[in-house]
C-alpha cells in the first residue's frame, strides 16, 4: 500500500507540472499573450481542470466580444487557405525523329563529289517538277522492285537506276530506241528473255522488265566485280567499259571496288553520259531517300498489286474489261506490254493482269459474252487491185490503223497488195485500245530503218504511200509538202 501511495503522489505531481496542456502535449518556449482584440485561438487543452472550465463558463465577455457580439464562439481553428500549388508544365512530347537514311550502295563516300552535288542540285531545283512525280511513281512500284532486287541478291537501292533511266515510266523511250522503265534496247531485251515483237513489248511491262534488269545487272556485276562499274556498263555497254579498263590498267593500279569507276571516269575513256551516270545514281539516292530535306513534296500512292486471268489468242482487252467490270484504261495501265489492244492473234494463251479481286468469276463472265465480242479481228482476203487505204476506208479505219494489225502484208511495186492475202481487220474497240508506238524491231531511231525513203526514178507520192501503207495526205503532212510533187533523191519520212 505504501508503494501505491508513493506512485500516486508522483503521478499527481507530474500532472500538476504539465499545466493546461495536459500530459503528452509539447510546446517549445513560452506561450505569448494574445493581444487585445485578437481572434487568435489557442489549441484546445487535452485535459482541462474542472475549476477552470467553470470559471470560463461564468467569465464576463471580453472587450472584443462586447464590441462584436456577432463574432462566433471560440472553437477549433479554421483551416488557413493556402495558395494553390502551381505544378510545373510537363515537358512537351519530343517530335519523332526519323532515323538517318541508310543505303546499301556506296553513297556517303561520294556525297561531296562535285558531279554528285551538281545532280543533287538539279534534282532538287532545276528538274524538281519532274523528280517529284517520279518519286510518286516510285512509291507504286517500289515494293515489287525491292522484292525482286532482294531476291536477286542485288542492293535494293539500285531501284534508283530505273529512276534516272525513265522516271519509272513504263512507256519511256529514248532517241536510241531504248524502251520502258529500265530502258532496254531490243537486242539486249531479247538476250535477257523478254518478248519484243509487233504485238507484245515486255520492255514496257514493269514486272517482266524488272526481272530482266535484275538478271542483267547480276551478269554485269559478276563480270566487273563492282556495282558501279556494272551500272556504267548498263548505260554505256560492257564493251566500252572493258576497253577502258584494259587501255588504262596502268593508271588504274591501286583503285578497286567502286572507286575504280571514278578512277576510270577521270581517264575520259567513257562517254560523258556514262561518266555522269553513277554520280547521277548517287544523287538520286540522296534526294530520293530524304525528299523533304531537299524541299520536295511527294505524294504516296497504292502499291502495284494484281491478279491474273488467262485468255486465248486474239482476245480484245475491251472484252476482258467488260468481263472483269474494270475500266479499259485501268486494264491498259496494268498491261502496258500489250501494243495493239488485243492479245497476239496466234500462238499460246496469254496472262493479263487485273486489279486485285477482279479475277473472281472471270471465266464465267467472259464465256457469257457474245462470240463476236470475244473476237478481236475479222479476216479479209485481198483481191487484185486492193490496197491498204481502200480496205481501211471500207471498214471505217485509217490506213495507219489497219497497218497496225498487218505488219506481214506484202505489196506490189505499185503499192497494191498481193492478191490472196489474209488481212486482219480489227474491231473499233480494239483500235481504241491500241498504242501508237514505233516499230519495236527498230534498234535506233534516225537510221535507215526509222522510216526514211529516198525517192527513185518513176516513183510518185501515191506509189510511195501505198508501198508504206499510208496515204498521200499523211505523207504530205509528215513531210510538210504543199503539193504532191517530188523529185529524185528527195528523202521522205514514211512512218
Amino acid at each position: 500500500m505504501a508503494g501505491s501511495r508513493f506512485l500516486v503522489g508522483i503521478f499527481v505531481s507530474l500532472c500538476a507540472a504539465c499545466g493546461p496542456l495536459g500530459f503528452g502535449a509539447h510546446r517549445t518556449g513560452p506561450v505569448p499573450e494574445a493581444p487585445e482584440g485578437s481572434e487568435r485561438q489557442a489549441s484546445a487543452p487535452i485535459a482541462a481542470a474542472p475549476a477552470a472550465d467553470a470559471a470560463a463558463r461564468e467569465a464576463p465577455p471580453s472587450a472584443a466580444e462586447a464590441a462584436n457580439p456577432a463574432a462566433p464562439e471560440s472553437g477549433p481553428a479554421a483551416p488557413v487557405a493556402l495558395p494553390e500549388a502551381t505544378l510545373p508544365e510537363p515537358d512537351p512530347e519530343p517530335e519523332p525523329v526519323d532515323p538517318p537514311p541508310a543505303w546499301d550502295i556506296a553513297v556517303a563516300p561520294y556525297e561531296s563529289h562535285a558531279r554528285v552535288e551538281y545532280f543533287v542540285q538539279r534534282f532538287s531545283e532545276v528538274t524538281k517538277e519532274s523528280f517529284e512525280p517520279a518519286l510518286e511513281r516510285q512509291s507504286r512500284y517500289a515494293p515489287m522492285i525491292h522484292a525482286k532486287l532482294r531476291a536477286g541478291g542485288l542492293p535494293e537501292d539500285m531501284i534508283y537506276l530505273s529512276l534516272i533511266e525513265s522516271w519509272y515510266d513504263p512507256h519511256a523511250y529514248s532517241r536510241a530506241a531504248a524502251v520502258g522503265m529500265w530502258q532496254f534496247m531490243t537486242g539486249t531485251a531479247k538476250g535477257v528473255g523478254l518478248r519484243v515483237d509487233w504485238w507484245v513489248d515486255e520492255r514496257r511491262d514493269p514486272v517482266r522488265s524488272t526481272d530482266a534488269a535484275v538478271a542483267y545487272l547480276n551478269e554485269l556485276r559478276e563480270g566487273f566485280g563492282s556495282m558501279y562499274l556494272a551500272a556504267a556498263a548498263y548505260n554505256g555497254g560492257p564493251g566500252r567499259v572493258s576497253r577502258g579498263l584494259t587501255a588504262n590498267r596502268v593508271s588504274l593500279e591501286g583503285s578497286e571496288g567502286d572507286d575504280l569507276f571514278f578512277a576510270l571516269a577521270d581517264t575520259k575513256a567513257l562517254r560523258a553520259e556514262t561518266r555522269d551516270y553513277v554520280p547521277k545514281l548517287i544523287a538520286a539516292a540522296l534526294v530520293g531517300k530524304e525528299p523533304a530535306k531537299y524541299g520536295l513534296e511527294v505524294r504516296r500512292v497504292e502499291p502495284f498489286a494484281w491478279d491474273s486471268v488467262l485468255v486465248p489468242p486474239a482476245t480484245p482487252l475491251a472484252a476482258v474489261a467488260r468481263a472483269t467490270d474494270v475500266r479499259l484504261d485501268t486494264l491498259l495501265d496494268y498491261n502496258p506490254q500489250i501494243l495493239r489492244g488485243m492479245t497476239p492473234p496466234s500462238g499460246r494463251s496469254s496472262y493479263l493482269r487485273v486489279p486485285v479481286g477482279a479475277a473472281e468469276g472471270f471465266e464465267e463472265a467472259f464465256a457469257a459474252l457474245g462470240a463476236e465480242e470475244r473476237k478481236a479481228v475479222k479476216t479479209v482476203v485481198t483481191k487484185e487491185g486492193d490496197y491498204i487505204t481502200k480496205i481501211a476506208k471500207a471498214n471505217g479505219l485509217t490506213a495507219q490503223q489497219l497497218n497496225w494489225y498487218n505488219p506481214q502484208a506484202t505489196r506490189l511495186k505499185n503499192g497494191n497488195l498481193h492478191a490472196g492475202q489474209r488481212i486482219l481487220v480489227p474491231r473499233a474497240d480494239v483500235v481504241r485500245a491500241a498504242r501508237d508506238v514505233p516499230n519495236p524491231a527498230i534498234e535506233r531511231y534516225g537510221s535507215s530503218s526509222s522510216g526514211l525513203h529516198v525517192v527513185k526514178r518513176g516513183e510518185s507520192l501515191s506509189v510511195i504511200a501505198r508501198r508504206n501503207g499510208t496515204s498521200v495526205a499523211q505523207l504530205m503532212r509528215m513531210n510538210g509538202l504543199k503539193s504532191d510533187k517530188i523529185r529524185i533523191g528527195q528523202k521522205l519520212r514514211v512512218r
